[in-house]
């Protein structure tokens, strides 16, 4: 109950959360904490049910957001907390979640200390430092899903449960451990289950080559079995609502990104350049200045109580070796966990020749590292107080914890920044009142910037995720944001960007739009031109947040509105990122993507000029049916089809070719096949205002 009530007082000291008022601001509110806010606020709507397809009704107005493609963890605990979020705000429930990762960390470890005989006090300590561990404390809101960290202790448990207990049967309570744990591995973060379970593997290894224990063996790969099914399961969305298999990835991922967030073992031992403690601080901005290859920048930091402990593992591993005795297992699971890691090792060789890059931040592992330090450290302080009197245990465990705590949790936002937040939740609030009191129930509003989502470089001083801000705010209205990038049915969006204005909104009015949203911090000029074109239209009637960052133009929909359609193809899966020389390349068979939001098929003209680096025969497909061949060459040949009949929902256009493609040169994106020169595509109904728009290649 002590640690307990300690953990909380801690974090409640440190985000200043005494009163019902205080409870009501998130711990941060800008960049991925919008994010997560969304998330939790869809859960809220029942928009983002685990083993349902993620549509979020509110965003990516008219026809909703869909991010079936976007893998996300914790999809059982976003769902509680939104179920929370419905009964006691959004807000108090983020801040509530936070408590709960403290929480649930220091239990889970103190579990897997007092299971492996620690002395309790020693277990108390190292459950704390571990609750507050650099890692995973100094993340907070803004990467929800790495402040759960409970699942690491109980999961280094299970694998020294598998590997070397003799104890390990199916009805002890090992077993509901080593099951147990699986199973929230599984629909919690993956990168807790890829480390996991690359050390269950290695314990199986030891298992069958030691012992051979039946129990431990079947204990141990049913836990496996158990934890991938569950990860495969509880991501279900992804392969079985997917609309767009063939589009480009959302979250783009390459072999320099392995090598920019690998682990980087002496940043284990440098203290951020915003520790509490000055001169401390001066060796983390000295290394902010020298290095220039920096992911996620200090995650890895120890603190003083994990670099003594990994001293002392180290040193004890040393002896064991010159006395050819056997390593602590915390030694061995570590080691093999840096070396997997650690820039330029096993990870980066898994992504350079086999292509795994999907979990190119691997240090994230530093997690594991310190649950692992932390354990050794309680077992060795455990074994050599034994004989102290208990006072003296006492105290130097209190002084360990208060030292450790000190230097993990970093310094609190200036109270100007602080300020600021709740000023800004304070008229976001306002705002999302007078918006509700303004349009009617379901009334849509289109935003600009336009921005997709998700993880974009959004323009001038916007933050990402920043248009999710009138929507944490509402309950009642739809915004054209939150539709994922790179898919065909929000690329209308991206088309009406460069229109003229007066353009933009009698399209918008066409549409229903009922408010027009701009962000000004996303124009050099503030959006002043902007504005000022609006009110020489008639937009006079405005509202704005505090500040005027925010502003909200209502507009004049039409009673009888109509579909939006796009203007262009999108881009999928064999096309070079990039145009080059105005011509946009295929490095081989290429895809394309067009929406009809229609119930009914829509006919469309559509021409393509196409170019090749060699001469080669090139087929057209619609939705896998071969529709034309055509001969193609260095000049542009056009390929139109006059009439071409589109199914309701997404329709496929492929580009394949027999000929090998050409690498023109040794750099990056010359492996060309043929390419596009210009496209245009002109529905012909329903929408008869629509004219055809020749577009020349561009990037998505």
């Amino acid at each position: 109950m002590s640690l307990l009530l300690v953990t909380a007082l801690i974090w409640a000291a440190h985000y200043e959360r005494w009163t019902l008022e205080q409870w009501r601001l998130p711990t941060d509110y800008s960049g991925d904490a919008h994010e997560m806010l969304a998330r939790i606020k869809a859960a809220a709507e029942n928009d983002t049910s685990p083993w349902t397809p993620q549509r979020i009704d509110r965003l990516g107005a008219p026809f909703g957001a869909q991010w079936n493609g976007y893998p996300t963890p914790d999809k059982p605990l976003m769902w509680l907390l939104g179920e929370l979020a419905a009964v006691c705000g959004l807000f108090a429930v983020a801040n509530l979640g936070l408590l709960i990762a403290q929480l649930s960390a220091a239990l889970a470890f103190y579990f897997t200390a007092r299971w492996l005989r620690c002395r309790w006090e020693w277990a108390w300590v190292g459950a704390l430092l571990f609750a507050y561990t650099y890692h995973s404390f100094q993340r907070g809101l803004a990467h929800f899903s790495f402040v759960f960290t409970w699942t690491v202790p109980l999961g280094l448990l299970a694998i020294w449960l598998v590997a070397q207990s003799r104890r390990l049967e199916w009805r002890s309570g090992g077993a509901v451990v080593c099951l147990g744990v699986a199973l929230a591995l599984g629909v919690s973060n993956p990168y807790n289950l890829l480390f996991w379970g690359q050390l269950l593997v290695w314990a199986l290894i030891a298992q069958w080559f030691g012992a051979r224990r039946k129990a431990n063996l079947a204990i141990g790969l049913t836990a496996g079995v158990v934890a991938v099914g569950a990860f495969l399961i509880s991501n279900a969305d992804v392969w079985l609502y997917l609309d767009e298999p063939e589009g480009l990835p959302l979250l783009s991922r390459n072999y320099g990104g392995t090598e920019r967030y690998a682990l980087k073992p002496l940043e284990m031992f440098i203290p951020p350049q915003y520790h509490r403690f000055d001169f401390l601080a001066a060796f983390g901005e000295r290394y902010h200045r020298w290095s220039d290859w920096r992911g996620e920048d200090y995650i890895p930091y120890l603190g003083f109580v994990g670099i003594a402990g990994l001293v002392w593992l180290a040193v004890a591993s040393v002896r064991r070796l010159m006395l050819r005795r056997p390593l602590p297992g915390q030694a061995l699971s570590g080691g093999w966990l840096i070396a997997y890691a650690t820039v330029g090792g096993l990870t980066n060789i898994l992504a350079f020749f086999v292509g795994f890059q999907v979990f190119r931040a691997t240090n994230r592992v530093a997690i594991f590292i310190s649950a692992l330090v932390l354990v050794f450290l309680a077992v060795r302080l455990s074994r050599l107080s034994a004989r102290w009197p208990r006072s003296w245990s006492l105290a130097a465990a209190l002084a360990v914890a208060a030292i450790g705590v000190w230097d993990q949790l970093p310094r609190r936002r200036p109270d100007e920044l602080r300020a600021r937040m709740a000023a800004d939740v304070k008229s976001d609030l306002r705002l999302g009142r007078e918006l509700e009191a303004a349009l009617p129930a379901g009334g849509m509003v289109f935003q600009i910037p336009v921005l997709g989502f998700p993880e974009v470089q959004p323009p001038h001083r916007l933050a990402d995720y920043e248009h999710f801000r009138p929507y944490l705010v509402t309950q009642t209205l739809r915004f054209s944001y939150g539709a994922a990038k790179f898919r065909a049915r929000g690329r209308w969006q991206r088309d009406l960007e460069n229109l003229p204005l007066a353009t933009l909104m009698r399209r918008l009015e066409s549409y229903g739009f009922a408010a027009l949203y701009l962000n000004r911090k996303g124009y050099e000029d503030r959006a002043e031109r902007i504005l000022r074109e609006l009110a020489e239209l008639g937009y006079t009637r405005r509202l704005a947040g505090d500040g005027g960052q925010q502003v909200v133009v209502l507009l004049n929909p039409t009673s009888k509105p109509r579909l939006p359609l796009g203007r262009s193809l999108t881009f999928g899966q064999g096309w070079h990122p990039r145009p080059g020389e105005g011509v946009r390349w295929a490095s081989g068979d290429a895809v394309m993507s067009y929406f009809n939001p229609h119930p009914v098929p829509l006919t469309v003209d559509l021409r393509l000029a196409l170019v090749a680096v060699a001469p080669r025969d090139v087929s057209f497909e619609h939705n896998g049916r071969p529709v034309r061949t055509v001969r193609i060459g260095e000049e542009p040949v056009e390929l139109h089809l006059p009439t071409l009949a589109l199914a309701p929902g997404v329709n496929r256009f492929a580009l394949r070719t027999r000929a090998p493609a050409v690498r023109l040169n040794a750099g990056r994106y010359q492996l060309r096949s043929f390419g596009l020169k210009e496209s245009a595509i002109h529905p012909l109904a329903p929408e008869g205002e629509i004219v055809a728009e020749t577009r020349p290649a561009e990037r998505d």
